[in-house]
């Protein structure tokens, strides 16, 4: 289960992210925003977190207009991280080296093409579990 958010700033590309992912056949659960009212995005960076670390969904994409505010509310909450990607690349790399459960992204920053192909990348990348890569994430959890 994907947990997907956004504020008002991307609350469009969200919409689109979400008819993209259940053509995939890939389940997920909104966490809002539900319109593009004006909102604050530590409200739902907070929620798809703690969706994410109490288990209820595995991963979780965040949109706000440049996808860092979102990134740094969500990885206030312990046990996240979230990576901001604009490229394939950062999305395949996150996951492969620093296992990230939250892509962030901005939509004032990317298409919705290239959003859903990263969105696409980062959610079809596994983990290396590459013992270097492994300690790193501990150091990180553990600071």
């Amino acid at each position: 289960m994907i947990a997907v958010g956004s504020d008002h700033g991307g609350y469009e590309l969200k919409q689109e992210l979400m008819e993209h992912l259940k053509k995939r056949g890939i389940e997920y659960k909104d966490y809002g925003c539900y319109n593009g009212a004006s909102c604050d995005y530590p409200v739902y960076a907070r929620k798809v977190a703690e969706a994410i670390v109490s288990g209820e969904c595995d991963k979780g994409i965040l949109i706000c207009g440049t996808g860092i505010g979102i990134s740094i509310a969500a990885n206030k909450v312990k046990g996240i991280r979230a990576a901001l990607c604009h490229d394939t690349f950062s999305a395949q790399a996150t996951r492969e080296h620093n296992n990230a459960n939250i892509l962030a992204m901005g939509a004032r920053v990317v298409g919705p093409g290239l959003a859903l192909k990263i969105a696409d990348t980062f959610l079809d990348t596994e983990f290396s579990n590459d013992e270097r890569h492994i300690r790193r994430i501990n150091l990180i959890e553990n600071s």
